[in-house]
């Protein structure tokens, strides 16, 4: 997953996108796990090392080291915990919302991208008016279909390559067929 200026994209929040329909109907909402290899009692130690580590400064500058330094301020505002706080006054509460924020950090879905810059996109030829043994239309004799023209998606991650690869390969086999016939 990658934060862009517009919100988050890559292959992750592409594949999620195919449950993402009715935007003008259901909320979407992501929950971001920023340390999926530390459980809550492990953050919590690495928290209270770093506490120790800058115990004198304010928290929003003795977080650097867990975080990036542009995330820090966005975790605390959420955390409910002000930035010039003492290190060594974070409270167990707080703490516990500081870990709580890196674990599920709430992102609000409004919508997708424009058409114009899509990358995966729904629909085409309903897969019941193609024969799958040939990828010919049921509807028109002598056309085939081939690749994403096709009601198909897959996760990103090369299957919609292969779906691509394989009904183009068996249109033409058959086409090809047919023009020979």
């Amino acid at each position: 997953m990658l934060f862009a200026h517009f919100g988050v994209t890559g292959p992750l929040v592409l594949s999620a996108s195919a449950h993402m329909r009715s935007f003008g109907e259901r909320a979407y909402a992501l929950a971001i796990d920023f340390k999926p290899a530390l459980d809550a009692e492990k953050l919590d130690a690495r928290i209270l090392r770093d506490f120790d580590k800058f115990k004198n400064r304010d928290v929003g500058n003795a977080l650097d080291e867990l975080m990036p330094r542009s995330l820090i301020p966005v975790v605390l505002r959420l955390a409910a915990i002000p930035p010039d706080t003492k290190t060594h006054s974070v409270t167990r509460v707080q703490r516990r919302a500081l870990a709580g924020t890196l674990k599920a950090f709430p992102v609000r879905v409004t919508g997708p991208r424009p058409i114009a810059e899509a990358i995966v996109t729904r629909g085409g030829v309903d897969v019941k008016q193609v024969d799958p043994r040939s990828m010919a239309s049921r509807l028109v004799p002598g056309l085939y279909f081939a690749g994403e023209v096709l009601d198909v998606d897959a996760y990103t991650g090369g299957f919609n390559l292969q779906i691509a690869w394989a009904t183009g390969r068996l249109a033409g086999l058959h086409a090809g067929t047919e023009a020979s016939e």
